[in-house]
């Protein structure tokens, strides 16, 4: 947790250096006290002992010397009749003088470094505090749903920290926002589609349906061919509305899927049958080609599903008596599967909009309700696929489908 209190690691530092400044400067005061001291007193003690030498010019200079440097206690009694009490008094008044002075010296300095220690200290609860406000503040404002503010901080102390995780969450929040703003024209969006795409068919429905009902002496021939039209209306309504489900629950991420290795050809054929009544219609002949062998780790189900749709479109753009193509191969990095139709093309100004939900171009089915190829680009990606798609038009299209090892 100290790693990130670099604030207060500084702090710490500035405080250690004051302290030592303040030792330092108070050992050099005291020598220097001592050296004045000391001068002082050699100084008298001079004075005492050349007036002795003076006055008594026989006296030997070792035995003044002892005298100076002797342990035996002083004559206190001396000293009282001239007013010096030597246990609380100076003998020397300079030295008192001095010693008054550097007392005074002493508590300035004591006084200057605590005001500039708590001058450190307050200036770290200042800033804290000032950082602790901000952060308060940005919280209060994205509490209001304000979420442009930019607090990305570069140091790397705990509020900065905190900070910078603020941002993170003020990121998110504004994504979230700024997402579900996006749902919203979607869901309006797919409803407005939703709406558009069941109303023509429910609209045809109950026209043919007052026909037959307002016509009861109507042929039995056209009759049929109006309950056929009904029916493949219901059946296109019954398709769109069972898709729409599906994207919806990709929508919500509430669909899971049960992957396991599944072979490549399996899927194919399973698609292919499920196509096979529309290939009867229009006499197209779909060929497969590749290693019997290969496998993708996936969910069966709804690869075919994928795969049955994308065939569909290749189907309804085809021309009567053609074929489809399909090969696939295997490789260290994917399993790739194309899908080649011969059919009317793609017009190239649509190629980039055909996995969009309800987009109908140039070329499409009259059938197509245009969500088939949206379907099934959401399964692949979700199976950790990529489709893309290439065409020409009079010439044909063909898929590409990688799924990645």
């Amino acid at each position: 947790m100290m790693k990130n209190k670099v604030e207060l690691k500084k702090v710490i530092f500035k405080l250690i250096i004051v302290s030592f400044v303040a030792i330092i400067i108070f050992v050099v005061f005291q020598f220097i006290q001592y050296r004045i001291y000391t001068k002082n007193l050699n100084n008298k003690i001079g004075s005492i002992i050349s007036k002795i030498v003076e006055e008594n010019p026989n006296v030997k200079k070792n035995e003044l010397i002892e005298i100076v440097n002797s342990k035996n206690d002083v004559n206190s009694e001396l000293f009282k009749k001239y007013g010096i009490n030597i246990d609380e008094d100076s003998i020397i008044l300079d030295n008192y003088r001095y010693f008054k002075i550097f007392i005074v010296i002493e508590i300035l300095m004591l006084l200057v470094f605590a005001i500039l220690l708590l001058a450190i200290f307050l200036n770290y609860n200042y800033n804290k505090d000032k950082t602790l406000k901000q952060i308060i503040k940005y919280i209060e404002e994205i509490n209001k749903r304000n979420y442009k503010l930019d607090i990305d901080d570069n140091t790397e102390d705990e509020l900065s920290i905190l900070k910078n995780e603020i941002y993170k969450t003020t990121v998110m929040l504004k994504e979230i926002a700024e997402n579900s703003k996006q749902d919203k024209i979607n869901l309006k969006d797919s409803l407005s589609d939703i709406s558009h795409q069941l109303k023509t068919p429910l609209t045809s429905i109950t026209i043919m349906l007052d026909n037959i009902l307002d016509n009861p002496d109507m042929s039995e021939e056209i009759r049929n061919e109006f309950l056929k039209d009904i029916k493949k209306q219901i059946i296109n309504t019954s398709f769109l509305i069972n898709s729409l489900l599906k994207l919806s629950k990709f929508d919500a991420d509430s669909i899971t899927f049960i992957n396991k290795e599944e072979y490549i050809q399996k899927i194919l054929e399973q698609s292919v049958k499920n196509v096979g009544i529309l290939c009867e219609l229009k006499n197209i002949k779909i060929n497969i080609l590749g290693d019997k062998e290969a496998k993708i780790n996936c969910d069966l189900k709804w690869q075919i599903e994928a795969i049955t749709n994308i065939l569909k479109n290749g189907v309804e753009h085809s021309k009567e008596n053609s074929k489809i193509d399909i090969k696939f191969e295997q490789n260290k990095l994917y399993s790739k599967i194309e899908i080649r139709d011969y059919g009317v093309g793609i017009a190239k100004k649509d190629l980039p909009h055909i996995f969009e939900r309800f987009y109908k171009g140039k070329n499409i089915s009259s059938d197509s309700v245009g969500i088939g190829l949206a379907l099934a680009k959401s399964i692949i990606e979700k199976n950790n696929g990529d489709i893309s798609v290439d065409s020409e038009e009079s010439k044909g299209t063909i898929f590409i489908i990688k799924y990645f090892n």
